[in-house]
């Protein structure tokens, strides 16, 4: 009987993005992301409690048009989508039209400095529902020679408009 696949947020790619969410975040703030993640698990362990963790942590390629590449359980709870409908989409389209230039900004901002603390803007859901997010924190992710391959974020405040 073959073994039935894992969830997508487990997946090799996922993994690999998780240990880069942790690692980049622990380089960038010189903390961890979540307090006891790090220490002592397996990748695998590693991703799991990173995908069920309060805080809500995204993160996108480094393309042109970056896209998602991670999202944890309570972003797609946030953004009310599922794993293979917020993988994959555009970032910007996470923010609606009026604040995709402010976001933009900080997302440069950011990759010049390598991470930003205390961001703060206003995102849409998938209905359009529009919600306000403070004191992120935005950050470079690395592959593994050193070279940046794209941002992440994380943030636990935010509240409904």
């Amino acid at each position: 009987m073959p073994r039935p696949e894992p969830p997508p947020w487990l997946s090799e790619a996922a993994i690999t993005t998780a240990g880069r969410l942790l690692a980049g975040h622990r380089q960038a703030f010189d903390r961890p992301l979540l307090a006891g993640v790090e220490n002592g698990r397996s990748p695998l362990q590693a991703a799991q409690e990173l995908f069920v963790a309060a805080t809500i942590v995204l993160a996108h390629d480094g393309g042109a048009d970056p896209q998602l590449i991670y999202a944890n359980r309570a972003a797609l709870m946030l953004w009310c989508r599922p794993w293979s409908a917020m993988v994959g989409l555009p970032s910007r389209l996470t923010a609606e039209p009026a604040e995709r230039h402010s976001r933009a900004l900080a997302l440069e901002q950011a990759r010049r400095c390598v991470a930003l603390e205390g961001y703060a803007g206003i995102r849409i859901d998938s209905g359009g529902r529009r919600f306000r997010i403070e004191k992120a924190r935005l950050w470079t992710l690395r592959d593994g020679g050193g070279q940046p391959c794209g941002q992440a974020a994380a943030f636990a405040t935010w509240w409904w408009l």
